[in-house]
């Protein structure tokens, strides 16, 4: 299994940015995609991006547009970078690599003024 720590999350006012960051305890290139996911109180835990090794990516529908993941495979580092942020963001932010599946201790993210 591979150990993932989260970091950059925070307060922030709307309209404003973030970048998380998720470090790997081993090397990143043989995992086929790492990314994030959130949750919000009360709701479920759902996929907010995911890149693939050779770099494609997915976005959930309410984030296109303001925020792009990112992978440093030399750092084993995976990104978030969030910006417009809005209230609807606020969540516990998750990254996640697959083979093996493993989760981070997720990120705490508010946006409110």
């Amino acid at each position: 299994q591979v150990q993932l720590v989260e970091s950059g999350g925070g307060l922030v006012q709307p309209g404003g940015s973030l970048r998380l960051s998720c470090a790997a305890s081993r090397n990143i290139l043989s995992i086929n995609a790492m990314g994030w996911y959130r949750q919000a109180p009360g709701k479920q835990r759902e996929l907010v991006a995911r890149i693939t090794s050779g770099g494609w990516t997915v976005y959930a529908d309410s984030v296109k547009g303001r925020f792009t993941v990112s992978r440093d495979n030399a750092k084993n580092t995976v990104y978030l970078q969030m910006n417009s942020l809005n209230a609807e963001d606020t969540a516990v932010y998750y990254c996640f690599a697959t083979n093996p599946g493993s989760w981070g201790q997720g990120t705490q993210v508010t946006v409110s003024s």
